[in-house]
């Protein structure tokens, strides 16, 4: 029994197929009221789907409404009689003929437009009816009661203007305004494009009117320069001569091609047209695309819809949605239309792209019930009573359009109803003060206002987050995608989901329920039932691993009972899937199955992967063994690396190949030593090659694998392959694995030498040592007992002991190993002698061959025929070798005369160098009175002084200062000894220097001398002990006196002391300080120690 299975068959839930059912949501109450955006937010919904979501607190107090009421702190100069707004800005008309204009952006300055008086033949109470700005606020239209039209252009206007609207000449009295919503196309590029105007009249006509650039700063300043009048154009009348009441056009764009449409209203019915056009321009003598467009239907009825009533006013608004912060030049075309009737209100969408009807998708929305009327019905029973009339919903004064409500403005109250669900959502009086009356409701499209006019006052409807319900209201209606992109919390999108969720579940569209409910919080055990008990594997996987992916990281159990449920899941899909192939191989459908099992498995190697750190290896292994799934069972040891398993798996196979190539693909050392018997002794050669590869690997832990090779030949000698790559190609210096290859060289069965003299004449040594890495004891053992005799030969060579390999040599009668091992003591001449003297006598009493014996002399120099004659018999006929003896005495007899040749030139050497010392004695310099020493400064002549052939002089003590600056301590010491030793030899009484001799008085340099010489007849000689004050001890005054020498003395003192005073002079005076000596001082500083650095600045 699988896991599922067994959960399945110990968990309580609903019948198989059931449905999930959570509990109904009451019809959700749309008044506006809703708890914070931040407020944990709980319904019966959310506590019917299970959702796990526990609130903290119940919020006590209700969201504020979508919309609110605020009046504007301002007082009109008069009465209100029309207001609107667009682009920021509010214009109304107050009494009798004034236009007030206010500026959002700058509340501070109004502007303040009064119309001209009526003549005196004019009606006397004329007034402002209507205004119509355009929606960036840079035209405004203005109407009379007297059926007059003006016109003012905004741009540019100021509180300190005096501006004069113009006068239409139209004919005609307007009633409804439409603006372009693109800029017009002008036949001029110098000039910036006109707005196009659409007019609909109290006689039903349609005029064409395209108005002067706003900011064209001629028509600002010279405003009656032009008759506006002369592109204005009727282009159509309304059938009857109904009055207009509201007009609205726009463009299709279709590729090259431009669509027009248009939509008029009277108080009964709606028009519509639509047509080609050429040009966005409404001017001009044609007429523009107006006339385009409305020629199509002037000898036919256009189509339209008629809605029977007499409304207390009938409007038409479009709705465009704009962004905040968009300018008013770049608002997009409108996408909503709808019209005031008395019967409900008609609103239809507007496409971007040309349909074949413009109001494609018409509505009619009754109006809300007012809220007195809502109430409980009475309970009171009366027989016989007449049945309550139903009070007729009462038609609005006027509306408009927002995002998401319709906003409808009555006598007393603001209500808004919802696009969407089309419910009230929004209900509230309006703040009317005895005798104000309620004129109408006015629309920003660019600043999403809303203005609420009275005769006294204006209110503005202020707007609060109105998308904050459309989740609710698009739930309701099925649209979970869209309701999806409108929840703003976590349990909004809970709730949307989990709804979604049971649909897609009713729908049997099982999969995507799945992930509806992966992304809800619904309960776990009650959606995992549902798809269980619906036999839906599939669906249940998807749904596990939804959930799974957004299961926290650290819910490491939780995590690991999923992923091992769906691992037991995807087993059991594809074993099934097998078992379909097996049982329907002979029908057509088998290729369809193979594709599929091919999914789930890639599927499954990709959930293996994703989700590995999630499942346990051991359980892993037991569930795919138990299902016989081995290709998943290597895929996943690999991917654990778990290689040891994948190897054991191959060698049970006997798959060695597979086996090698898991073992180089992964880098465990182990594993080569773990399986490298039983792989050496199957396939040898591949093992070999892996471990090549692998320079990683310690040879010595191959040592039993590599011995099942011992009995194999050379040639195919696995083991002694891989042994020399270790030697030669990675260098190794371990000795065992030497002498293991030497072991299988020596223990080979054939008695070809070859292959060791070749391992043992090649193989490297240690570098320290000088000595092979292999046991030399070792190997000469090893080879003595398999017969290896020129191996033995060369190991005792390499031992050293030379006697002993030519000895071997000799016995196994090879002369020629003989004679290479007797000449490999290089440094040994006498040794090698001895050697070549030993095969001599081989070669004489062994072989007995005279001619060979003389053969022999010939390839070695240490032996002549003096030497191997003892070894002859004592009477042998010497005419073999006669020539070899009368060849010696000849080599002798040249060698004396090269002698005595080199006697005489050595004579004459020596005669000729006594010449040149005798010559030198003899050598002077002349010297001047005026001469001065090159170091003090004075008379050379004032005391005993040297010259120099370089013509340099000093005075003695002064030689001995200088040479004691570079002179090395060998030579200090040595003339410190000196010092001493002249210093000695004078009585105690004549401690006289030469200076003295010179001079009349003591000096301190006698005084110097002095102390120095006392220090050194001091007690316990402590000049020898002074090595590192060397300099300091050598008193060179004391040296220059005793080099002039004291009163006379014995002969054999005598000859002493002047050994010692030339000794000195050799010392002191060998070269010239400031030539030679200069060179010896390249590297002492400038500046020594005890002097100051600063003497040396410039």
């Amino acid at each position: 029994m699988s896991m599922l299975d067994d959960f399945v068959e110990h968990a309580a839930g609903p019948g198989r197929g059931a449905v999930p059912r959570p509990s109904a949501l009451a019809g959700v109450e749309y008044e506006g009221f809703e708890r914070d955006d931040h407020a944990d937010e709980v319904s019966p919904l959310v506590r019917a789907l299970e959702t796990g979501f526990v609130p903290t607190a119940r919020a006590s107090a209700t969201l504020p409404p979508l919309f609110s009421l605020s009046t504007v702190q301002y007082t009109p100069p008069a009465d209100i009689l029309f207001l609107t707004a667009a682009n920021n800005v509010l214009f109304f008309a107050t009494q009798p003929l004034s236009v007030v204009i206010i500026d959002l952006n700058a509340p501070d300055e109004l502007v303040t437009v009064d119309l001209p008086r009526p003549t005196d033949k004019g009606p006397r109470d004329v007034t402002i009816k209507a205004l119509f700005a355009d929606p960036t606020a840079r035209h405004l239209i203005i109407t009379t009661t007297s059926g007059d039209a003006f016109y003012l252009p905004l741009a540019g206007i100021s509180s300190q203007q005096n501006r004069r609207p113009r006068a239409l000449r139209l004919r005609q009295t307007v009633t409804a305004v439409a603006w372009s919503p693109i800029p017009s196309e002008n036949s001029d590029p110098n000039s910036p494009p006109p707005t196009d105007v659409l007019l609909g009249c109290a006689t039903g006509a349609i005029l064409s009117l395209p108005l002067p650039p706003s900011d064209d700063i001629f028509k600002v300043q010279l405003p009656m320069g032009k008759q506006i009048e002369r592109d204005l154009h009727v282009v159509y009348h309304v059938e009857g001569g109904e009055t207009l009441t509201g007009i609205a056009f726009g463009f299709w764009k279709e590729k090259k091609d431009r669509r027009a449409w248009a939509v008029w209203t009277t108080k009964d019915r709606v028009f519509e047209v639509q047509a080609p056009v050429s040009t966005t321009f409404a001017g001009g003598k044609g007429g523009g695309w107006a006339e385009e467009v409305f020629r199509t239907i002037r000898d036919g009825v256009p189509k339209f819809h008629e809605l029977p009533g007499d409304p207390p006013s009938s409007e038409l608004h479009t709705f465009i949605p704009s962004v905040e912060g968009q300018a008013a030049s770049d608002l997009p075309a409108p996408t909503e239309i709808a019209w005031l009737t008395a019967g409900g209100l008609y609103h239809s969408s507007l496409s971007s792209n040309p349909t074949t009807e413009v109001l494609y998708q018409p509505s009619l929305l009754p109006y809300p019930t007012p809220p007195a009327a809502e109430g409980p019905p009475s309970t009171t029973f009366r027989r016989n009573a007449a049945p309550v009339p139903e009070t007729p919903a009462p038609v609005p004064i006027s509306f408009a359009v927002s995002e998401w409500h319709w906003i409808f403005l009555y006598d007393d109250r603001v209500t808004a109803v919802s696009r969407l669900s089309e419910k009230v959502v929004w209900d509230e009086p309006l703040p009317l003060r005895p005798g104000q009356q309620v004129l109408s409701l006015a629309s920003d499209p660019v600043s999403r206002t809303f203005w609420v006019s009275t005769t006294q006052s204006i209110i503005e409807v202020v707007v609060q987050k109105e998308e904050r319900d459309v989740w609710r209201a698009k739930l309701e209606s099925g649209s979970y995608v869209s309701a999806l992109q409108y929840a703003a919390t976590p349990a909004q999108r809970d709730i949307v989901l989990s709804k979604q969720g049971d649909a897609l579940f009713a729908e049997g569209k099982y999969i995507l329920a799945a992930r509806a409910y992966a992304e809800s919080t619904r309960s776990f055990e009650f959606v995992t039932l549902c798809f269980v008990d619906a036999d839906e594997r599939d669906a249940l996987r998807v749904y596990l691993i939804g959930r799974l992916d957004k299961l926290d990281k650290k819910e490491l159990t939780q995590r690991m009972m999923i992923a091992t449920w769906l691992l037991e899941i995807y087993l059991s899909k594809c074993n099934t899937l097998e078992d379909l192939i097996a049982a329907e191989s002979a029908t057509s459908d088998v290729d369809t199955l193979h594709i599929e099992r091919d999914m789930v498995e890639d599927d499954l190697r990709t959930f293996i992967k994703d989700y590995r750190t999630n499942l346990d290896p051991r359980v892993v292994y037991e569930l795919i063994l138990a299902h016989g799934r081995m290709d998943l069972y290597l895929y996943y040891a690999e991917l654990n690396k778990d290689h040891d398993r994948v190897v054991e798996h191959w060698i049970e196979e006997e798959n060695w190949t597979k086996a090698i190539d898991v073992l180089s693909r992964q880098d465990s050392l182990d594993l080569y030593y773990r399986f490298a018997s039983i792989l050496m002794r199957n396939v040898p050669k591949q093992t070999v090659d892996a471990w090549e590869r692998q320079v990683a690997l310690e040879p010595r832990r191959l040592i039993p694998a590599l011995l099942q090779q011992r009995s194999e030949p050379l040639p195919t000698n696995q083991a002694v392959r891989y042994l020399e790559h270790v030697v030669f190609r990675q260098e190794s210096t371990d000795s065992t694995i030497y002498n293991l290859l030497l072991t299988l060289y020596a223990s080979d069965k054939d008695p070809d030498d070859g292959p060791l003299l070749r391992f043992l004449n090649s193989c490297p040594d240690d570098p320290v040592t000088e000595r092979p890495y292999y046991d030399l004891d070792y190997a000469l053992r090893l080879c003595k007992a398999h017969g290896r005799i020129q191996p033995c030969v060369h190991i005792y060579s390499r031992m050293g002991l030379y006697e002993q390999s030519v000895a071997l040599a000799l016995e196994e009668g090879d002369l020629e190993l003989a004679k290479i091992n007797a000449d490999k003591p290089d440094d040994d001449e006498p040794l090698r002698k001895k050697l070549w003297l030993k095969i001599a006598k081989y070669v004489v009493q062994e072989k007995g061959d005279i001619k060979s014996a003389m053969k022999f002399l010939e390839s070695t120099d240490l032996v002549k025929i003096e030497d191997i004659l003892p070894f002859f018999p004592d009477f042998v006929v010497i005419d073999d070798f006669k020539t070899e003896i009368c060849s010696a005495l000849e080599d002798y007899s040249a060698r004396i005369d090269e002698l005595k040749t080199e006697m005489s030139e050595a004579t004459r050497s020596a005669e000729s160098i006594k010449r040149d010392i005798d010559a030198l004695s003899t050598r002077f310099v002349a010297v001047e009175m005026s001469d001065k020493c090159w170091r003090c400064g004075q008379g050379i002549t004032s005391r005993q002084f040297y010259v120099f052939p370089c013509q340099h002089a000093f005075h003695a003590d002064c030689l001995i200062s200088m040479a004691m600056e570079y002179l090395p301590s060998p030579s200090l010491r040595r003339i410190l000894h000196l010092q001493d030793e002249l210093v000695r030899s004078d009585a105690p009484g004549h401690h006289r220097l030469l200076s003295s001799q010179f001079s009349g008085t003591s000096t301190p340099r006698r005084q110097e001398s002095a102390s120095a010489a006392d220090f050194l007849f001091g007690p316990g000689r402590r000049v020898l002990a002074a090595g590192d004050r060397l300099r300091e001890l050598i008193v060179p005054d004391a040296l220059a006196q005793a080099v002039v020498g004291g009163k006379k003395k014995r002969p054999q003192d005598e000859s002493r002391l002047e050994a010692a005073r030339a000794e000195l002079d050799a010392l002191v005076a060998a070269v010239c300080p400031l030539c030679e000596g200069a060179a010896a001082a390249i590297d002492k500083p400038f500046v020594r120690e005890g002097e100051d650095a600063g003497d040396w600045a410039v």
